[in-house]
């Protein structure tokens, strides 16, 4: 017998948008074209910020987009079959499985064809993983697990965008088990999505303030906005006739106040304002939401009701008629989920394979060929496998591949991504720097902290050293620079005659006061430091820093010299005798290995460069020298030693790769030992 979704009648006789078929049949939405071309302005978005990101700051807003899109069709689905008691969950998982599968497949496949043949065995050791965890959809929880302060470039992982493809399997998985749940027990399922929806929303909103990573990545915290699309299908399918007679109503208030002659009142001023109204939201989106905001939060909100309004304003409203459903934003949104997958990976194979940020010819080129990949793979690949018949074993045989694929992925990451491959076995020294373990180089958890942490607790006794009568003591502070340089100290203690104490903090250079803008407990470290210095009275205290970084931009506080100054006062009153201002490392705008990594392949090892170089570095500098010169204390420059008219240095040598840095700009233990030594080998560090 068929069940309604609501008791005393069949809502679906007077919906308007679903198709009438047989009862035997699984439904399917009626095409709306317009929707296709949300799909077109939603990836589009997303291609020309991730291709051109000072072009539009806000385009990585169309993955929000998306989302409702997915959570609208995916509901119209559910609804419909439940309502024609025509639902089966096999039907509906295989569908997604043939929508879903020979593009995910394809773009995986070539994905680890370029990782063999291009990447060293640390970098295809992670596009292992993420190959594994984009055919088990289940990137987003993987990408979170890697996220941090020292996590490694977005910019090099080819499949972060699947992410997105994660979250939405999981809901796909999730919510068709619920309403069916909910469904046999009669419950109102529009009550059921609101109440979900709002929960996660408000889990939305809390996360981000405590924690903005977790947030953005987890299921739980994005549900939400797929739960939007799918209260926007049960409106549009069982309560649009019941709120015709307020619609209408609203639509001769809107007539009145937007025209000045009477008008037709039949509620296609409603749509047209709602499918503006729509449009309107999503530029002011694309334009002023930027990656500095705390995202997604409560900006997400207003693409999800820019997409929810274009589609609950029909096809017929005046965007979604005369632009959403024009033949060209059609057929990108037809080509619209190839187009996702490709586009990402040629920009980051572009950039491995330039070391940097490619030209805007070579991104151009990119975006052109993800275009042509995108409309190729629906052509040739998607059309014959979602239509025809054999769906059982068309299933059976894109799950079989998917788990494969999936197995090669994990396989490689089990086997650390094959250290016998050609490329890896020329490029040992950069392999090394991949895999260099600052936990261990740091002193991670033990006298390099996090912010978040309990200074009286979490640092270590063996921070302050083991002072004896035999040496002097030397004491670093600062943020993560600092922390990369303690190795280097460590490694001269013994022929210098002298102990080394460290106390650094991620995010936190060495100022009084200085709470750092999103790192909020800056100041009670600082303080515990300074309680330290006090009793420990160094009698070298080394304060180092990546001060280019405290700019006042991207929520960092900006560098206040007035408080350094008075921060060295205060150090020098404690009994300090020599105080030792260390300027900025050299910095880049990639990881340093990633200029060095070919070499020996494809071009001459290039030992010193200042392409991609931050050219910030030099005029901080000049203003730590100033602060130093007025304090009168002393001022060494890494820079000095580094760095000459060719560039800085990122090989100790010509005839083997040995990067100094790890990633932009923090030390490995050799790197941090060879700058340490050219400090002492000229007197940089005075000792007793």
């Amino acid at each position: 017998m068929e069940r309604s979704l609501h008791s005393g009648r069949n809502p679906i006789a007077t919906a308007a948008t679903p198709t009438r078929i047989d009862s035997n049949e699984f439904a399917h939405p009626k095409y709306r074209p317009d929707i296709d071309g949300l799909r077109a302005v939603a990836v589009l978005s997303v291609v020309i910020f991730h291709a051109f990101p000072h072009v539009l700051r806000g385009g990585f807003i169309g993955v929000d987009v998306f989302f409702v899109i997915s959570g609208f069709l995916i509901s119209t689905i559910i609804f419909q079959n439940l309502d024609r008691g025509t639902f089966s969950f096999f039907e509906f998982y295989a569908r997604r499985i043939k929508r879903i599968f020979p593009a995910l497949l394809i773009v995986l496949v070539c994905c680890y064809a370029f990782g063999w043949f291009s990447l060293l065995s640390e970098e295809f050791k992670q596009l292992g993983k993420h190959i594994a965890a984009g055919a088990g959809f289940v990137s987003n929880l993987a990408l979170w697990s890697e996220a941090g302060y020292f996590d490694k470039s977005a910019d090099t992982k080819a499949l972060l965008h699947l992410w997105s493809l994660g979250i939405e399997e999981q809901f796909y998985i999730v919510w068709p088990l619920l309403m069916w749940a909910a469904w046999k027990r009669k419950f109102n399922l529009a009550t059921i999505g609101a109440i979900v929806a709002l929960a996660s929303l408000y889990l939305n909103l809390n996360g981000v303030k405590h924690d903005p990573t977790a947030t953005f990545y987890s299921p739980q915290t994005r549900f939400w906005e797929l739960l939007s699309g799918s209260l926007v299908a049960w409106f549009v399918l069982y309560k649009r006739q019941d709120c015709q007679a307020l619609g209408l109503r609203v639509d001769r208030v809107l007539t009145s106040v937007i025209y000045s002659v009477p008008r037709k009142n039949d509620g296609t001023t409603l749509a047209n304002a709602l499918s503006v109204a729509g449009i309107l939201l999503l530029c002011f989106g694309f334009l002023q939401i930027n990656q500095d905001f705390s995202f997604p939060g409560k900006w997400a909100i207003i693409p999800v009701i820019g997409a929810a309004f274009i589609i609950a304003a029909g096809p017929n409203g005046w965007t979604n008629k005369h632009i959403l459903s024009h033949p060209v934003a059609v057929w990108v949104g037809l080509i619209s989920f190839p187009l996702y997958l490709w586009h990402w990976p040629l920009l980051t194979f572009a950039r491995i394979l330039e070391a940097g940020v490619p030209s805007r010819s070579v991104r151009i080129g990119a975006v052109l060929a993800a275009l042509a990949l995108a409309w190729l793979t629906v052509q040739l690949i998607e059309k014959r496998v979602r239509h025809g018949g054999f769906t059982r074993l068309k299933v059976f045989v894109l799950a079989s591949l998917m788990a494969g694929v999936g197995y090669a992925g994990y396989d490689a990451f089990e086997q650390n991504g094959y250290k016998d491959r050609f490329i890896n076995v020329m490029n040992v020294g950069v392999n090394e720097a991949l895999s260099y373990n600052w936990f261990i180089g740091f002193r991670y958890g033990e006298c390099f902290l996090d912010p978040q942490n309990d200074p009286v607790k979490d640092f270590a006794k063996n921070c302050g050293s083991n002072r004896d009568n035999h040496r002097s003591l030397l004491m670093i502070w600062g943020d993560s620079h600092a922390a990369s340089l303690y190795r280097g100290f460590a490694e001269n203690a013994a022929s210098h005659n002298f102990n080394v104490a460290q106390y650094t903090v991620s995010g936190c250079p060495p100022i009084l006061g200085f709470n750092g803008g999103q790192k909020k407990d800056c100041t009670r470290l600082n303080e515990f430091t300074m309680d330290r210095i006090r009793e420990l009275k160094p009698d070298t205290l080394v304060m180092a820093g990546y001060w280019s970084l405290y700019d006042g931009s991207k929520s960092w506080e900006k560098l206040d010299i007035e408080k350094l100054t008075a921060t060295i006062d205060m150090v020098k009153q404690a009994g300090v005798r020599n105080v030792v201002l260390v300027g900025s490392l050299p910095v880049y705008t990639v990881n340093q290995p990633e200029m060095l990594k070919r070499a020996h392949v494809w071009s001459k090892i290039e030992t010193r460069t200042y392409r991609n170089f931050n050219q910030a570095a030099f005029s901080t500098n000049d203003q730590i020298r100033s602060v130093a010169e007025h304090a009168k204390v002393r001022f060494t420059d890494p820079l000095e030693y580094m760095c000459d008219k060719h560039g800085c240095l990122l090989s100790l040598t010509t005839d083997k790769v040995v990067p100094l840095a790890y990633d932009y700009g923090h030390l490995t233990t050799l790197g941090s030992e060879y700058l340490v030594t050219q400090f002492f080998g000229h007197n940089e560090i005075p000792l007793p």
